[in-house]
């Protein structure tokens, strides 16, 4: 069969390296896609935003099966233009997509289906949202309700910062801004867990922890992902009844009340407060880094996953997966994530030589007379999975140094928490 993969980005890289194993898979298309991409697959380049012209290619090449890597596409409602043409797409529909495509919708979900999550408060102007900050206490935490590519969350230590954020969201930085959400700061440890969907059933497919914040110990500004590590030294089977019982049932059956069903990829951001989980947001689709550091180690031929999904028929297959530990790091362009240089050349790439337990995901990567140059600010994802995370960290490492890239930075201290 042929597939195709929309979204240029390490995770997208990842899943297509994932289908490539299958014995089921002929011919691998990115839409996009990155350098990555290219050595295994064919890329397209095209606007993503054209759904037609993108429908026309899919139909030209008789592509079996597409899936969705990014939430832009999702949340424009990308599913329900192509399956009008009776075209296999693994994604949730526009209407199921608003879980991510508005903060709000959740919160409003939570608030319904009594779902646990930090207080929070929507405020429709600056004037009322710095009034409300004046009193409050601090810290606190400020979203943008609309997709912001992970950087649309403020956690505020004083009112200059909460007010900081309140003018750049308003002032359009995430594009117009009707409302935004002020939320009581929970304390405690993030969570990422994700659950893979057919509409009627679903499954756990693994967690992580990512680092988001752009410095070493978690600070600076908010990124798409600087890292991340597999599994979550938090999960337990008790903890994942609970995440299960008081989170993911109740959002699926507030979906339904609304007559949407859910397909494809959730993730559930968490804070985990003395084993006990809050919603922090949804995403409807795969984190990344996240999904270049549980892909490793999955067992079962993600393709007859993905089919199994589109076809409602996941409640027939058992998926297996290797018990390893994963970490990811990944190398940003000096910069990131403010104003960064594109066109640079990484010339030693071809010095990272990569075992069965290694793996290298481009991000924003661009091949160009048989040289590989940096064009986005996540720019490559080093992956090592073993039996624990001290061998998997050091072996990444390792790597990062053969390839030595001066046009770029990374974090050295991801999994912190997990490293002995």
């Amino acid at each position: 069969m042929k597939v195709g993969i929309i979204g240029s980005g390490g995770r997208e890289h990842s899943i297509c390296k994932s289908l490539k194993l299958s014995k089921k898979i002929d011919k691998i298309y990115c839409f996009p896609g990155n350098a990555g991409t290219a050595e295994i697959a064919e890329n397209i380049v095209i606007d993503l935003e054209n759904f037609e012209i993108l429908k026309n290619i899919i139909l030209e090449k008789k592509i079996d099966l597409i899936v969705v890597g990014p939430e832009k596409p999702l949340v424009d409602g990308i599913v329900d233009y192509l399956e009008k043409f009776n075209i296999k797409v693994f994604g949730p529909s526009k209407k199921a997509s608003q879980l991510e495509g508005s903060k709000i919708f959740t919160k409003q979900l939570c608030k319904e289906f009594k779902i646990p999550t930090a207080n929070f408060g929507i405020f429709f102007n600056k004037k009322e949202s710095i009034e409300f900050l004046i009193k409050s206490k601090y810290p606190i935490v400020i979203k943008a309700d609309n997709l912001a590519s992970g950087k649309g969350v403020y956690i505020c230590n004083n009112f200059n910062e909460s007010s900081f954020a309140v003018n750049e969201i308003f002032d359009g930085k995430f594009g117009e801004a009707k409302n935004l959400l002020i939320e009581e700061f929970l304390n405690g440890e993030e969570m990422s867990f994700f659950t893979i969907h057919d509409g009627k059933t679903f499954k756990t497919f693994g967690t992580a922890q990512d680092h988001k914040r752009v410095l070493e110990g978690d600070k600076g500004k908010n990124t798409g992902g600087m890292g991340a590590y597999s599994p979550s030294r938090l999960i337990n089977k008790k903890l994942e009844n609970k995440i299960l019982k008081k989170i993911i049932n109740p959002t699926l059956q507030g979906l339904s009340k609304l007559g949407y069903e859910y397909k494809g990829f959730l993730y559930t951001g968490l804070m985990i407060v003395d084993n006990e989980p809050y919603l922090i947001e949804y995403n409807v689709r795969m984190g990344d880094p996240e999904c270049q550091t549980l892909l490793p180690k999955l067992k079962t031929d993600l393709n007859i996953i993905l089919v199994a999904c589109c076809e409602g028929k996941l409640n027939e297959l058992n998926i297996e997966w290797h018990n390893k530990k994963s970490l990811c790091i990944v190398l940003c362009s000096n910069g990131y994530p403010d104003k960064f240089k594109k066109n640079i050349e990484i010339p030693n790439i071809e010095n990272i030589k990569l075992n069965s337990s290694e793996y290298l995901f481009h991000a924003g990567t661009i091949k160009k007379n048989k040289k590989i140059y940096a064009v986005g600010g996540r720019v490559l994802n080093l992956v090592a999975i073993s039996d624990d995370f001290n061998t998997a960290k050091k072996n990444v490492i390792n790597n990062l140094k053969k390839l030595n890239w001066l046009g770029g930075f990374y974090r050295k201290d991801i999994g912190y928490k997990v490293l002995k």
